[in-house]
């Protein structure tokens, strides 16, 4: 294990053993909006890099996961990828805070589509249009897909929506419903069970197969969330069929 000052912020890493293909580098211990970028930043000069064995980076909140062949001509050893990645990050990086697009995302909020709006709203201790407000502000960040093929992991959001997971989870949630849990939001892309608290739903297609690239969002992008109406919403669904 070794930590090396990656930016004139001082930043650190951490790189551990994750199986027998996989390493993590990690950057920090929670989640925020600087160790977000700094992992997509990391993410992007390893995948620049094209170090001969390694299958793919994948950056999270504050880890970056790199998958690797350890076996065949080409297939480091742990030890080896882990010492190639410390002499790259030793040379210095630094988050590129314009990496990444601005994305408007509409949302209908409440009734049918939002049915946990005003529980949120209760154990915040505000009102619907105050969640509304909160939810809608700029500068949230998409920090990592997972869990489901374009599913994406957004945030930073006000300390006021630190609103658990709900005690049940329920079996199937909607496609297109916007959850939120924990400051962070998450848009369900097809039909999945989750625990999430379900506030309102978007009308467009976070991932389509046949779409390139396939995701709505990718791992950097800002997002900006729109209130829409009712009326507003089957407009825009019946305009993407």
């Amino acid at each position: 294990m070794n930590e090396s000052s990656l930016t004139s912020s001082s930043a650190a890493w951490r790189i551990l053993p994750q199986g027998d293909r996989c390493l993590m580098i990690y950057f920090g211990d929670q989640i925020d909006m600087s160790i977000g970028r700094l992992c997509l930043a990391a993410a992007n000069l390893l995948r620049q890099a094209e170090l001969p064995g390694v299958t793919d980076v994948v950056p999270s909140f504050i880890a970056l996961a790199v998958h690797y062949q350890p076996n065949g001509r080409h297939g480091p050893r742990y030890a080896e990828l882990a010492a190639q990645i410390e002499r790259l990050l030793s040379q210095g990086i630094t988050p590129d805070t314009q990496t990444g697009s601005d994305v408007e995302i509409p949302v209908c909020y409440g009734g049918d589509y939002g049915p946990d709006l005003d529980e949120v709203a209760r154990h915040a201790g505000i009102s619907t249009d105050e969640v509304i407000s909160l939810h809608t502000q700029p500068g949230n960040l998409v920090f990592m897909l997972g869990f489901a093929p374009g599913l994406p992991y957004i945030g930073v959001h006000d300390e006021r929506l630190n609103i658990p997971r709900r005690a049940s989870p329920r079996t199937a949630v909607p496609p297109g419903s916007v959850a939120v849990a924990n400051r962070q939001s998450v848009l369900y892309p097809s039909r999945l069970p989750g625990g999430w608290n379900i506030i309102g739903a978007t009308p467009l297609s976070l991932f389509d197969p046949a779409r390139t690239p396939s995701t709505l969002m990718q791992p950097g992008d800002r997002v900006r969330f729109v209130p829409i109406d009712a009326a507003e919403f089957d407009r825009l669904r019946g305009a993407k069929q």
